[in-house]
């Protein structure tokens, strides 16, 4: 009889893991980006903000947290093609409300 682990046996131990390293990358994704809403300045509450493509052709994968569990190198390429907004901002961005800032 064998007493090697499986993946059920440490279910809970590497779902937790994987949590705190996404969550880990997100909070380093949003201190790259400025840590703040490009349009209107928000920076209370870090589920609210969220990266937005400012060109959706050269999306290479989503930046959600389901996305966060790619390499950090990986994950910086992609924020460079991304502008921090909050989420308000953002729907507003994708309604046609609000307009992204202009880059310098």
């Amino acid at each position: 009889m064998s007493n090697k682990r499986t993946y059920a046996d440490r279910a809970d131990y590497i779902k937790k893991a994987v949590d705190k390293r996404r969550k880990k990358v997100k909070v380093m994704a949003v201190e790259l980006k400025g840590g703040k809403c490009e349009i209107c300045g928000y920076d209370k509450c870090m589920a609210a903000m969220v990266f937005h493509h400012k060109d959706p052709c050269k999306k290479e994968f989503g930046l959600s947290m389901q996305g966060l569990t790619r390499s950090w190198e990986s994950t910086k390429r992609e924020l460079g093609k991304c502008v921090l907004l909050c989420s308000n901002c953002h729907r507003e961005v994708h309604v046609g409300e609000t307009q992204l800032p202009s880059e310098n």
